[in-house]
């Protein structure tokens, strides 16, 4: 059953130029954080592009007419990942320098909601192609995530596998071999990290292609390959969105290495998934 419709689904945003009567004092009106992350995964489990942005914006309005910037920020962290999905680099990049600068003004330093705006932002860079920007933002966002007792270890695989794709591309293979294993190692202990080492399977395969060859280098990518669809196959958690998200994104590694079957029954699996949502 889907929940309840929100006003974002039938209201325009507030004018931003509509301000306090001069003389008040101007307060600050905090946006519902948690309800509008829930929304959010609502729509991604129907794979509703559309709704995640408009849901987005109307946020941003209200956090900014609310002087909000807390959950400005986090709105603006969720467009820069909406926008890197959808492929849209002008408006990833617009986000992104919106974002970098409210950390400053919240005077975040190194904290762990400036670590995950780094991260947020150096992938978005990196999958637009700017990966010596992106590295020298995860290159902030390490000592952050490693030093601080609050940053969750399902961050810390994902700073250290984003952070090992932007190294390959890089070329500084070395380096990038070492996060992966560090990604393997903390997912390992994370409930349902399985899905994520599937995924770190399929990127240390593209290493292993971009350093070595098809030739040199088959054997050990069939085996990451191997290891990866076993990772999916006998994954003992939910088969739910996420489960579904991770599909999508593994056949195309898949496909390409020729095993059309598993990307296939991949697709199809995430397909079944989004049917029931």
């Amino acid at each position: 059953m889907s929940s309840p419709i929100g006003p974002e689904d039938y209201m325009e945003p507030r004018c931003l130029l509509c301000m306090d009567p001069m003389g008040q004092e101007q307060s600050v009106k905090p946006v519902p954080q948690q309800r509008i992350m829930e929304k959010v995964d609502e729509y991604m489990s129907r794979r509703d592009y559309a709704g995640v942005e408009r849901h987005l914006k109307y946020w941003l309005t209200e956090a900014q007419l609310g002087r909000d910037k807390r959950g400005e920020l986090m709105v603006r962290n969720e467009l820069v990942g909406h926008y890197r999905k959808t492929g849209q680099r002008e408006e990833a990049t617009e986000q992104i320098a919106a974002a970098l600068k409210l950390i400053e003004e919240l005077d975040y330093g190194g904290s762990i909601s400036a670590g995950t705006t780094f991260v947020n932002s150096a992938t978005a860079l990196s999958s637009f192609g700017e990966n010596k920007k992106a590295l020298e933002l995860f290159e902030k966002a390490l000592p952050i995530y490693e030093s601080s007792a609050a940053a969750r270890p399902e961050l810390l695989g994902g700073l250290y596998n984003n952070m090992a794709l932007t190294l390959c591309a890089l070329k500084d293979f070395s380096r990038a071999n070492e996060l992966f294993d560090r990604a393997m190692e903390i997912m390992g202990k994370v409930p349902g990290g399985e899905l994520e080492k599937a995924v770190t399977c399929l990127n240390r395969a593209d290493l292993v292609l971009a350093r070595d060859g098809m030739e040199k280098g088959e054997g050990e990518i069939l085996s990451l390959l191997d290891r990866a669809w076993d990772t999916l196959e006998s994954f003992p958690g939910n088969k739910d969105g996420y489960y579904a998200f991770v599909c999508e994104k593994c056949a195309p590694g898949f496909e390409y290495y020729g095993y059309f079957a598993a990307a296939a029954e991949l697709k199809k699996r995430a397909e079944e998934i989004y049917d029931r949502a």
